[in-house]
């Protein structure tokens, strides 16, 4: 038997991800130019080599930035770059004056090397610089980006193509006042750049997927404080001085008045819905078209509701901002405030940048009184606390966006009373109030994130010990006539069995990292990816290995997993071959793999679940299509004692007045055979339920020669009759008859039916009763002993316990084992109930 090389403890300790130290451990000269609590997150940010910095609005990311670059800089050769939004370069030029260097703007790479012929080392660029490929990253030792949070801005594809981009960058660093606590993906997108962590295998290890629905990913419960502990490892979230334990002298911030504007509308022209019904009442929360309508119509209303805010200012004279979304928006706003003769700095996406800047400057001199553009473009970045008024001409969905501009003027170093003035109409109450509520959320967050950063301050040490913790050894144990039901780790649970006492093993392994059933490490779920699944199985094999009777069989239900695009960088969907990788591990430890039983999976259904097969995107492109991830059982034997004949120490034999040659064709080979009736025709199919028009389908599509086209035009008959459903397939194709492929599993008849009737906790992926039921049947006599190791919902102990032979499960999540004890009890009650037979006295002869 191999022996890992770490004892099983010690592996399971090894699980907790803390982000490694791999920058500058010398001692570091830190500029004066740097308050205290700033000069601690350089320190931090500078040892730890690639790190986020959230701290808040106001507290001198940008010197904290400049003062990275330049310590990385003083032992590593090359330049230092700092990527921002257009219109901030002014404030990184100013504020490096204080240390003092001096940093220049680039475009290309030629204007780099003109500048490095000078002997400078310091640049400014913009992100569309880099993001439409004038500059390439890879030439700096050292990039920090600046209200990082833009990238959010610029899609999914932006940051597939940054993650690329500076992929050979030894030292990256992202700096924002507000990655959304209510978005865990924009975290981990972080994560994935700066190199922490693999944007997948962060998702699979903290997130719940639901199996119904891609993309519907939610924190686990019991894992959120692991979550933030090793955000804190890599990230500092700082709201303000004193959460780093000093004081908070000049980092009061003023109040703010936050006042809403609400402008009745005509609910008469409320208009009709896409079924020509009348509507009660207008609402911008019914679809974008609605939405779009809303603030179309509304638009004079809350022109006019914006000139009488600028006109019944106490302060006349005094600056202001007003923020839109829309280009027509903007054009009235510049209208109105011509009207009213006040001169103002509007700044739009079609303006070359140098005018924006000229336009920004001429604000920040006060040359200009009003300030309006869209969040979008300059809500990140720019101090504006030189004023403290905001208009928002209206509201949206987007809490970022809306967020970082509130903060262009509620920021640390405002002297004044903030006013935001928000603008929006009735109809958009609900928007409101889905604005107000993730602002809350994100106020309890920022606040969560502060008291970890108090709590264990700058230390990863501390972190790591705290999520150490989170292995469990509780073992319970339940036993009946038939069955054993094990809660606990399968791991030491099987190094005590032992050798040669099980019959046969059938077991549906975790899918690696795909889902985690419980919060401690010992879950085989909990893993970084494929490969530190298959250390821990490394620890378990050996024990299936040494306790399964010679000869006897190893059942292993295995799938593929699909890879996103957004999560492999290429945009398109790939195949991970976990089934291959499943028998590549048991080969290595000695059990001789016999083949793939394959069990169709409905591809339609499928689809619902992960939208990679849509019928919509095939119309577009069909290379885009791969096909079906059908399931696998995996047939692994160890080798019997005597290999001459290769029977089985103690061989699994099948009597023939107990199992039939017809039973054996139809365990082989997978496939009924019906005796030849027609198809019923398009009438037929009318009026006939689902249930039915599938069986009958099944019987006649295996009784003759499979027809492609006849398939084809059977199928598109129903669709044009409206009958051909969307969310499951109708017609699959039939079997061909190969006997590694079962295709009448009853894939709904798992133990998770009985779990939604009891009204309990479903298994996030149950094994099917069928395929269970013919592997004990097919591999081991009746009266003997069938383990599982990862037991769930008790599913093949209870098709043991039904089929004559005793059960054995292990389960480590204690919800599942307490749910599979009522199964276990109650297949025993079946079998040993007596019949009226029994009941009979006996007759002597």
């Amino acid at each position: 038997m191999t022996t890992p090389p770490l004892p099983y403890e010690d592996f399971l300790r090894s699980k907790a991800v803390v982000a490694q130290e791999r920058g500058y451990a010398g001692k570091l000269d830190i500029s004066p130019a740097l308050l205290p609590f700033a000069a601690d997150i350089a320190r931090w940010a500078i040892r730890g080599g690639n790190r986020a910095i959230f701290a808040s609005f106001g507290l001198t990311k940008t010197r904290i930035q400049i003062q990275i670059l330049i310590s990385i800089l003083e032992s590593h050769p090359g330049a230092g770059l700092i990527v921002c939004p257009l219109g901030v370069k002014g404030e990184f030029v100013r504020e490096a004056k204080a240390f003092p260097v001096e940093f220049h703007y680039i475009r290309t790479a030629a204007e780099l090397e003109e500048h490095q012929a000078q002997g400078h080392r310091f640049f400014l660029t913009n992100y569309e610089r880099v993001r439409d490929g004038d500059l390439d990253p890879n030439l700096f030792t050292v990039v920090s980006l600046d209200e990082a949070s833009v990238l959010r801005s610029f899609g999914s594809k932006t940051y597939q193509t940054f993650l690329t981009l500076f992929s050979k960058v030894q030292f990256k660093f992202v700096a924002t006042a507000t990655p959304d606590p209510n978005r865990h993906k924009e975290l981990i997108h972080y994560a994935g750049f700066l190199g922490i962590m693999d944007t997948g295998q962060a998702l699979t290890r903290f997130f719940k997927r639901d199996s119904s629905q891609a993309g519907n990913l939610t924190l686990h419960p019991h894992k959120e404080e692991e979550f933030w502990l090793w955000v804190s490892t890599w990230a500092i979230f700082v709201e303000k001085p004193s959460d780093l334990g000093h004081p908070d002298t000049g980092y009061i911030l003023p109040p703010m008045r936050v006042i809403k504007h609400r402008i009745p509308v005509d609910h008469a022209s409320a208009g009709f819905d896409s079924w020509g019904q009348g509507k009660l009442l207008r609402s911008a929360a019914t679809g974008v078209r609605d939405a779009a309508r809303e603030k179309r119509d509304s638009l004079p209303g809350r022109i006019a509701k914006m000139v009488e805010i600028i006109k019944g200012t106490d302060e006349p004279g005094e600056q202001f901002i007003v923020w839109c979304d829309l280009n027509d928006e903007q054009h009235a706003i510049e209208k109105a405030l011509g009207e009213l003769d006040i001169k103002n700095s509007s700044l739009t996406g079609t303006q070359p940048i140098e005018l924006r800047e000229t336009l920004m400057d001429a604000w920040k001199a006060k040359n200009t009184r009003a300030f309006v553009s869209k969040p979008v473009m300059y809500g990140a970045g720019p101090n504006m606390q030189q004023c403290h008024t905001a208009i928002f001409l209206g509201i949206g969905f987007k809490f970022a966006d809306f967020i970082q501009a509130v903060h262009r003027v509620f920021r640390f170093l405002q002297v004044c009373e903030v006013e935001i003035h928000l603008i929006y109409t009735e109809s958009e109450d609900f928007v409101m109030e889905n604005l107000m509520a993730k602002w809350a959320r994100h106020k309890v967050q920022l606040s969560k994130m502060s008291q970890i950063v108090k709590q264990y301050g700058l230390s990863n040490v501390k972190a790591a010990d705290q999520m150490q913790r989170s292995i469990t050894h509780t073992r319970q144990e339940e036993k009946g006539e038939l069955w054993t039901s094990i809660n606990g780790d399968n791991v030491p649970e099987m190094a005590q069995m032992p050798d040669n006492s099980i019959d046969l093993v059938v077991t549906s392994w975790p899918f690696s990292d795909h889902y985690e059933y419980v919060e401690a490490y010992n879950d085989f779920g909990h893993n970084d990816g494929d490969k530190g699944f298959f250390e821990q199985m490394e620890y378990l094999t050996p024990h299936i290995l040494r306790t399964l009777r010679p000869g006897r069989m190893y059942c292993v239900h295995a799938k593929d997993r699909i890879v996103y695009g957004s999560v492999s960088g290429d945009g398109m969907y790939q195949v991970n071959p976990f089934s291959d990788k499943c028998v590549a591990h048991c080969i290595k430890h000695g059990l001789k793999y016999c083949g793939r039983i394959t069990v169709v999976t409905d591809v339609v259904r499928e689809n619902n679940q992960t939208y990679r097969l849509g019928y919509s995107e095939n119309a577009k492109d069909g290379t885009k299509m791969g096909v079906g991830s059908s399931e696998y059982v995996l047939l692994f034997r160890r080798l019997p004692s005597d290999t001459s004949k290769s029977y089985a120490d103690l061989p699994v034999t099948h009597p023939k007045d107990q199992y039939s040659r017809a039973r054996w064709q139809f365990d082989a080979h997978a496939m009924w055979r019906s005796d030849g009736n027609r198809f019923l025709s398009p009438e037929e199919i009318n009026e006939m339920p689902m249930d039915q028009l599938r069986a009958l389908w099944h019987q006649f599509s295996a009784s003759k020669v499979y027809d492609f086209g006849e398939h084809v035009q059977i199928a598109e008959e129903m669709e044009k009759r409206g009958i051909l459903p969307s969310s499951f397939m109708a017609l699959d194709p039939p079997n061909p008859g190969s006997p590694w492929v079962w295709d009448d599993i009853t894939r709904m008849r798992t133990l998770n039916s009985a779990q939604v009737k009891k009204g309990w906790e479903q298994h996030v992926c149950p094994l099917q009763l069928d395929i269970v039921e013919r592997l004990i049947v097919r591999y081991s006599n009746k009266g003997e002993l069938v383990l599982d190791p990862f037991g769930g919902l008790g599913t093949v102990a209870y098709c043991a316990v039904l089929k004559g032979r005793k059960g054995y499960s292990i389960e480590l999540n204690e919800g599942y084992w307490k749910d599979s004890k009522a199964y276990l009890r109650g297949a025993e009650q079946i079998v040993s109930m007596p019949t009226l037979f029994d009941m009979e006295p006996e007759v002597k002869a």
